[in-house]
């Protein structure tokens, strides 16, 4: 990622850019030699750098220091190179290149993470766990389903990812205000020539189509559509990253920590959860970051303004540069999840029974009790049980309460049988098994050559 956002990937990219202007052009017809094409492509690649830089101080203008630098390696060519073209041709076409490629980055990531998660869903379909509602215990679930929602998240943006990446086209052939005037006067008026020249543009350098009415740039609309992308994945990564800092504090699952690794600085027992934070951190950066793109499509003028530049050169590749972080430290945390079930046991044994209150309730009517004595004779309890252990009781002693109190007549006995955790997941394990075998196994088949078994590496 961080080499397709470099000065050398993109001015790599302006020559390949026109090399195919030029190649384009001279099989429609303009009096180009051969000898002038192989020259541009002999140095396509090694770029004289000290050359523009110099030529940039005395002319402050990038896109024409780097064609008289180019033109000095290929003088019979100097006069051909950027014909008809405008800066918005190489620096525009460019963007699209580097974010069509970032995109299958991030999109190889994305699937990465949902084969580890995939697996670990599959492996705790079954293991009943708490679930919560406004951090407070509600009813049970399964680990498999809580990480199933994670996955689904990543699944909503493998999506976007997807069709955002079939959105782009490039900027194209379009001239210094978008009508294309430039290149209907290199080829004497003939507009199926000026047609054919931008779609032999676009498939020399990859791409199926160009953008079909711009300005002087493509809208600047599409960089906010794709950060807008990388922001959601950003959400569903800082969503996982919360609950994984909740869930090791709860010490029912935590993130990798290593032999060796050091939690803090005074605190040397401390295993603090600083992958997850990390995530949080780099997230709420891209998130707020996808602003920058969607004030420049709000604030552009007419055909263009130069407002815009500046600060896209720092907004999009800061984007994709930190949703390629966020992705390998995801990874990274998906490959090495450790659960305590123990601890998980512990805390649904702790709160199953006013999980399963309702139930007693409803065995106690049938047994012929009185439905409304029976639900204050609850409330009663509950609250009992549970000021017990809000004063540091360890057991949860209300199943011991209805047992004893003659108007539920429910025996002891009765009552264990009833409190199987399993008999209140309700469809957990169903759900998570028929989501992964027909949401995520296929895109997972699909994508298989672009599964790796290594882990995202993170380092401080």
């Amino acid at each position: 990622m961080s080499y397709l956002f470099s000065a050398d990937y993109k001015f790599r990219t302006w020559r390949r850019l026109w090399i195919a202007l030029a190649e384009a052009e001279r099989e429609l017809g303009l009096a180009f030699t051969d000898a002038q094409i192989a020259e541009l492509k002999a140095h396509a690649n090694d770029i004289n750098y000290a050359d523009a830089e110099r030529r940039e101080r005395e002319i402050r203008h990038d896109v024409m220091s780097h064609i008289y630098a180019y033109g000095l390696q290929a003088p019979s060519a100097k006069g051909i190179i950027h014909l008809g073209a405008t800066s918005a041709f190489v620096t525009d076409n460019t963007d699209i290149l580097q974010m069509s490629e970032a995109l299958a980055i991030i999109r190889r990531r994305i699937v990465n993470v949902m084969a580890k998660l995939r697996d670990f869903a599959w492996h705790w379909r079954a293991t009943p766990a708490l679930a919560f509602t406004h951090f407070q215990p509600a009813q049970l679930t399964t680990v498999g389903k809580r990480a199933t929602l994670w996955l689904h998240d990543l699944l909503l943006d493998y999506r976007e990812v997807e069709f955002r990446t079939a959105s782009l086209a490039l900027l194209g052939v379009k001239g210094a205000t978008g009508t294309q005037a430039s290149f209907l006067s290199l080829f004497d008026g003939d507009a199926a020539k000026v047609n054919r020249l931008e779609q032999l543009v676009a498939e020399k350098v990859g791409m199926t189509r160009s953008y079909p009415v711009s300005g002087q740039t493509y809208s600047r609309k599409v960089d906010s559509q794709v950060v807008n992308v990388l922001s959601g994945f950003a959400q569903s990564a800082s969503k996982f990253g919360y609950d994984m800092r909740l869930l090791q504090h709860l010490r029912e699952i935590e993130e990798p920590f290593e032999d060796d690794q050091v939690g803090s600085s005074a605190m040397a027992y401390k295993r603090n959860p600083m992958r997850a934070e990390r995530i949080d951190a780099l997230a709420r950066h891209l998130i707020v970051n996808a602003l920058n793109p969607a004030f420049t499509a709000a604030t552009q003028w007419f055909e263009r303004t130069l407002d815009d530049s500046a600060n896209r050169r720092i907004a999009v590749p800061e984007a994709f540069l930190a949703a390629d972080g966020i992705a390998l430290i995801y990874d990274n945390i998906a490959a090495g999840l450790v659960v305590h079930e123990e601890v998980i046991a512990a805390n649904v044994r702790r709160e199953l029974p006013f999980m399963m209150t309702e139930n007693l309730m409803m065995e106690g009517v049938r047994r012929g009790g009185d439905r409304q004595v029976l639900h204050e004779r609850v409330r009663i309890h509950s609250q009992a049980a549970a000021g017990r252990l809000k004063s540091g009781a360890s057991d949860n002693d209300l199943l011991d309460r209805i047992a004893a109190d003659s108007f539920f007549g429910i025996d002891r006995a009765s009552i264990e049988e009833m409190a199987r955790p399993d008999a209140f997941t309700g469809l957990s394990t169903q759900q998570t098994e028929k989501f992964l075998i027909e949401d995520v196994d296929p895109i997972l088949d699909a994508e298989r050559t672009q599964i790796r078994s290594d882990v995202g590496e993170v380092r401080v």
